[in-house]
């Protein structure tokens, strides 16, 4: 008589979640406020002004963009918001930072979309191995996100996990 081999794995009711279906993949541009000051380093208002009527608006439609100063410059404020009125019309998101902030906070926004409610009371496994770099950020948050829903949170694979979070029974 032959044994018969069981998935273990597979009739566990483990819930594989798997954060590379959240990675950010939409297009980013970067304006460096640097690119648009007089010598790299001052701002004139009155010719910052001009640049921004000026400016063509075509490498930043549609795109996920993040405004940034890479020179060691003073900028006031209203800089800022006067190039973010100026995008808002044609960008997607705008940020404050740089390409990774951006990247960051494109991914928080995507987890922040995530029905809870199909977690509840499961056991889930955050994958996590996979192509794509996930930050610790992303790991955080999908913490915060089902630790009031599910009934246990673990980190890996199905077949090797290592435990995380188990909801303790109530009374």
């Amino acid at each position: 008589m032959e044994a018969e081999f069981v998935n273990k794995v597979s009739e566990s009711g483990i819930i594989t979640l798997d954060l590379e279906e959240f990675y950010p993949k939409e297009e980013v541009a970067v304006f460096d406020m640097k690119d648009h000051l007089f010598m790299g380093l001052i701002l004139k208002e009155k010719d910052f002004r001009e640049t921004m009527r000026a400016l063509d608006l075509t490498p930043y439609k549609e795109k996920n963009v993040a405004i940034t100063c890479s020179a060691d410059a003073v900028i006031p404020m209203w800089a800022y918001m006067l190039v973010a009125s100026y995008l808002q019309p044609i960008a997607k998101e705008i940020v404050f930072g740089d390409a990774d902030f951006l990247h960051k906070t494109l991914f928080l926004k995507n987890i922040d979309h995530i029905n809870a409610g199909d977690y509840k009371d499961q056991r889930v496994v955050v994958k996590g191995c996979g192509e794509l770099p996930i930050s610790e950020t992303a790991y955080v948050a999908i913490t915060n996100k089902l630790m009031p829903v599910a009934k246990s949170i673990m980190y890996g694979e199905p077949c090797s996990t290592v435990p995380v979070y188990k909801k303790k029974r109530e009374v």
